[in-house]
């Protein structure tokens, strides 16, 4: 103890935390993790899943522009890729708008280009990831991902 000139005395405060508090923080933080992390784990894949449909989204909505300012979807020759640079062969378009409809033609989550086919099959367009196998077929984490599927 140190004492002032008034004559109280004063507790000297010493900076930092004890052994024990510590302890307490490190035991809290692995009750924490070992409730989060399994959760977590596995999750991987149907990130990637949603994370491709989202992409097919956002694909459709820039079709749909594309549509309204030529009157067509770009054909299975032009691809996507017309989305980016007003194509050159097959329908050119003559209101196509500066800049293109897309920043960069997208991969899917495991760095696969995807299908697409317009006419589709199942509509005006159909664009297919192939999901984690990356070949047509597959279940689970390996199943296709779809524009014409619900979900």
């Amino acid at each position: 103890m140190e004492r002032e000139r008034n004559g109280r005395s004063r507790v000297l405060s010493r900076g930092g935390f004890t052994l024990l508090e510590i302890m307490v923080v490190i035991v809290i933080l692995g009750l924490l993790a070992a409730l989060v992390v399994p959760k977590l784990i596995g999750r991987t894949e149907e990130a990637k899943q949603t994370q491709t449909r989202l992409q097919i989204k956002n694909i459709e909505q820039a079709l749909q522009l594309f549509k309204l300012d030529n009157g067509f979807y770009p054909g299975s020759e032009q691809g996507i890729e017309a989305l980016v640079r007003a194509p050159e062969i097959g329908r050119v378009p003559k209101n196509y708008r500066k800049g293109g409809y897309l920043g960069r033609v997208p991969k899917d989550p495991w760095g696969t280009e995807y299908v697409y086919v317009s006419p589709g099959t199942n509509g005006d367009y159909d664009i297919t990831s192939y999901g984690a196998d990356e070949a047509p077929g597959g279940e689970g984490e390996d199943a296709d991902i779809n524009s014409w599927d619900e979900g």
